[in-house]
């Protein structure tokens, strides 16, 4: 019985988080208060206080869990498509992570501003988990040579191609432009990362 209320615990929890990152994603961190995230996870305001005891830590915890998520998906897309990984990402990002709806779109891109107004914890927390993508993306813990710097130089621009070109083609009216300007980065991301 005991093992039952720590399971459904943790489910709740993770509903919350859920809730909360669909909603930071599309509204920012302002666009809703503690009872829409309640509400949106489909638990009271008391309930989510029993997990959370702000809005904040709600979105700490929405952070933690987005940029998690882009972590295992660029796992799985090494793993399933070795050094071509970078094509498939590309690809992806510019495509459904372009045209899904915001409360399902990419951490990275939706949440940056978020996090780059909040305060120095928060943006410590994504900085921390920022440089796990990156090594994970780069293949490189440390740079100790020119080689590890020029294959992390390699990830950040790419990261900051990826999710700059969703936010500018997310952002124009004209789809013939946002695919114009998604075609672009994708090109060029894929460039970048030809096998050798």
């Amino acid at each position: 019985m005991a093992r039952y209320k720590v399971d459904q615990k943790e489910q709740t929890r993770d509903r919350i988080i859920a809730a909360a990152g669909r909603c930071f994603r599309k509204g920012g961190y302002t666009g809703i208060g503690v009872d829409g995230l309640a509400k949106e996870a489909g638990v009271t305001s008391g309930a989510f206080y029993g997990h959370f005891d702000s809005k904040r830590a709600a979105f700490s915890a929405a952070i933690a869990s987005g940029l998690s998520e882009v972590s295992a998906a660029i796992t799985g897309l090494q793993q399933q498509y070795g050094n071509k990984w970078w094509q498939a990402f590309a690809t992806f990002y510019m495509n459904q992570k372009r045209t899904c709806d915001l409360a399902e779109s990419c951490a990275l891109q939706s949440l940056t501003p978020e996090i780059g107004r909040s305060d120095d914890e928060l943006r410590t927390q994504f900085q921390t988990e920022l440089l796990k993508i990156a090594n994970l993306a780069s293949g490189v813990k440390e740079p100790s040579g020119s080689k590890e710097q020029s294959a992390m130089d390699k990830t950040w621009v790419s990261l900051a191609m990826l999710t700059g070109g969703v936010t500018l083609a997310r952002a124009v009216e004209d789809e013939k432009l946002a695919k114009e300007i998604a075609e672009a980065i994708q090109t060029a991301v894929i460039a970048m990362h030809k096998p050798e």
